[in-house]
């Protein structure tokens, strides 16, 4: 269901233009910092896709900052599809992926207000807490950034 994926694929490009929409939509310019399909070719980058049936139902991918920081990029789920799971799942395999490695943080940049809710309590539900801002984000009013300290939380915590 859940296997690296290659994002040029014609449905997956219909996601993240979708994604994209979404974002654009409910958060200003200055503040989207969702990947298009180029940037989610960038070779630090492994993309995943969640499937059913062959159906692509949701998105996700993992970015490496450093050898020990890992960032969630490009998490979307179809909206037909929401509300059974999909990203919850996408992101638990996310997190193995990233403990895999051996990262021993894992961070993530998303908006903020209303829209973003359903994914604040997500985040938060698998152990995400508000930090910092890393890299090149900025916390504001329209976005926030989570971190996750990997060895704080077990596998079988999260699943």
């Amino acid at each position: 269901m859940i296997a690296v994926d290659d994002p040029r694929g014609d449905d997956v490009r219909a996601l993240v233009a979708a994604h994209l929409a979404l974002a654009h939509g409910i958060t200003p310019p200055e503040n989207v910092h969702a990947l298009d399909v180029g940037g989610l070719l960038d070779p630090a980058i492994t993309f995943y896709s969640f499937r059913a049936d062959g159906e692509l139902l949701g998105i996700g991918a993992l970015k490496q900052l450093d050898t020990s920081h890992g960032e969630l990029k490009s998490m979307h789920t179809a909206a037909a599809a929401r509300r059974r799971g999909i990203a919850r799942a996408l992101v638990v395999h996310l997190i193995a992926v990233a403990r895999q490695r051996g990262y021993t943080r894992l961070s993530l940049e998303t908006g903020t207000g209303p829209a973003f809710e359903a994914a604040h309590a997500l985040y938060s539900g698998l152990g995400f807490a508000p930090s910092d801002a890393f890299g090149e984000y900025v916390n504001g009013p329209h976005n926030i950034c989570m971190t996750m300290l990997l060895e704080d939380k077990p596998v079988a915590d999260v699943g």
